[in-house]
């Protein structure tokens, strides 16, 4: 592939990217979104966050089936409680981390 050829790739996606990003804001307020799609919206982000989260949590490293003697499935069930109680990210973290190291001393210690 020649330089040239390359470079118009590169400019071409380049272009592409950004009339995708201009059109939203172009459009934003000029476009009424129909009211179930902007409230199905709302859930994108903790559904994303969940699916990327999810499979770290059940899956420990190096393995690819469900272990039960994971630390981190109990870890993650009590950082979930502690979130859905208090709504508080670092108290949410603090605890689950917490949780996740004491269940890892207590397996080495058994």
């Amino acid at each position: 592939m020649s330089d040239v050829v390359l470079w118009g790739i590169f400019l071409a996606v380049g272009v592409g990217t950004f009339a995708m990003r201009l059109s939203f804001v172009e459009l934003y307020g000029k476009w009424q979104m129909p009211a179930l799609l902007e409230r199905a919206l709302r859930y994108v982000p903790a559904s994303v966050l969940a699916a990327l989260v999810l499979p770290s949590v059940v899956y420990p490293p190096g393995q690819n089936e469900w272990v039960l003697n994971n630390p981190q499935i109990p870890a993650a069930v009590i950082a979930a409680f502690i979130a859905w109680k208090t709504r508080s990210t670092l108290l949410t973290l603090g605890v689950g981390m917490g949780a996740l190291w004491a269940f890892k001393f207590l397996g080495n210690m058994g």
